[in-house]
C-alpha cells in the first residue's frame, strides 16, 4: 500500500485560501485516484497537522509523505512543520512520516506562472516588450530570498525582457517599487506575476501594490493550476521512493 500524502498548507483567515488548497488537492486526487490525499494547516484552518495525522493513524495508515505546500524552504519548512510532525510521531507508535521537498524551484512553477500571465491577456509575442515583477510573499530567510532571485533570473532566460523579484513583506523591494523601477528604466509594459499559491492578506497586498504603481497586467495567484498538481505528485513520488529512513520521522 502506497504511503498516504498529507499536504501541509500555511492556513489563513481568508476563506479563499483553504478553498484554493482543497481545489488543488482535489486535482491531485483526480490525477492519482488510488492515492489517499489529505490536507492539514499550520494555522487558522483545520485540521491541524496533528489532527490530520491522528485521523490517518486511526484509519490504519502507518506510512505518510508530508508535503509542505510552500514555494521555498523558509521558517515554516525548517521549523514549524518538522516540530508538528515530530509531536505526532512521538505519540503515534509505528507511524512513519517522510518529509517531501518544498515545491520550488521547479520548471513546472514557471510554466504555471506563464499560464496565469496568459490568462491575464499576455501572448508569447509580448515577451520581448514586457517586463515582469515576480512578486512573492517574502521572508526573512536569506536562503528563501536567494531562491526567489534565482527563479527570477531563470525566468528571464525564457524571453521576457526583464524579470525582477519583489516581496509583499519582510524583504525589499515591494511590488509597487519594482513596478516603478521598471517604468523608470523605460519598459513599455510591466506585468506582475504573484508567486504565491493561494489568496490571502499578502497576495492582496501584492495586487494593491501593482494597482497603485499602475502595472499594465496583474496575473492571478498560482492556485490549483494543473502544473502545481503534477508538481505535488513529483515531490510525493521522489519522497516515497527514497530509501527507508531517509528524511523520515518514526516513533
Amino acid at each position: 500500500m502506497s504511503p498516504a500524502l498529507l499536504v501541509i498548507a500555511h492556513g489563513s483567515r481568508d476563506p479563499r485560501h483553504a478553498a484554493t488548497v482543497h481545489a488543488l488537492t482535489g486535482r491531485v486526487r483526480a490525477l492519482r485516484p488510488g492515492l489517499r490525499v489529505e490536507t492539514a494547516f499550520l494555522d487558522f484552518n483545520t485540521p491541524s497537522v496533528g489532527q490530520a495525522l491522528s485521523a490517518l493513524y486511526l484509519s490504519g495508515v502507518r506510512e505518510v509523505v508530508a508535503l509542505p505546500l510552500l514555494l521555498t524552504r523558509a521558517f515554516h519548512a525548517k521549523s514549524d512543520i518538522p516540530a508538528a510532525l515530530a509531536e505526532s510521531t512521538s505519540r503515534l507508535p509505528g507511524l512513519s512520516v517522510r518529509v517531501a521537498d518544498v515545491l520550488g524551484p521547479s520548471p513546472l512553477l514557471l510554466t504555471a506562472l506563464e499560464r496565469r500571465l496568459s490568462e491575464a491577456g499576455l501572448t508569447p509575442a509580448d515577451r520581448a516588450t514586457t517586463a515582469v515583477v515576480l512578486a512573492s510573499a517574502g521572508s526573512t530567510d536569506p536562503e528563501a530570498i536567494a531562491v526567489i532571485a534565482e527563479t527570477a533570473r531563470e525566468w528571464r532566460r525564457t524571453g521576457w525582457c526583464a524579470v525582477r523579484p519583489a516581496f509583499a513583506s519582510a524583504a525589499l523591494p515591494r511590488t509597487e517599487d519594482a513596478v516603478r523601477a521598471l517604468r523608470a528604466e523605460g519598459f513599455e509594459r510591466v506585468a506582475v506575476a504573484p508567486y504565491v499559491i493561494a489568496h490571502g492578506r499578502l497576495p492582496d497586498r501584492i495586487a494593491a501594490g501593482a494597482e497603485t504603481a499602475g502595472a499594465d497586467v496583474v496575473a492571478d495567484v498560482l492556485g490549483a493550476a494543473p502544473e502545481l498538481a503534477r508538481l505535488l505528485l513529483r515531490r510525493y513520488d521522489a519522497s516515497a521512493a527514497a530509501p527507508a529512513g531517509l528524511r523520515a520521522l518514526t516513533a
